[in-house]
């Protein structure tokens, strides 16, 4: 299974506003970190939605490496 590029060890914390989709890269080759810019074609990987709840900030996975998706659970502290 091919590993995602690393664009940051930590988090993007992100202000995002509720009802809103967002697209996070999941190939850490996307310029427009954490967002997909459509780097991933070709390859195994696809973005993952986001769905925002409600307006706030949201920390989205950097190291590309998160059980929880889209968003950081500190996996990067053991990377």
């Amino acid at each position: 299974m091919p590993q995602p590029e690393m664009p940051q060890k930590t988090p993007y914390a992100i202000e995002i506003e509720a009802g809103k989709n967002y697209w996070w890269c999941s190939c850490g080759k996307s310029k427009n970190q954490p967002f997909c810019d459509a780097s991933h074609r070709g390859s195994e990987f696809a973005p993952l939605q986001y769905t925002a709840e409600k307006d706030g900030t949201v920390y989205f996975c950097g190291c590309k490496h998160s059980a929880n998706g889209a968003l950081c659970d500190a996996t990067h502290r053991n990377l």
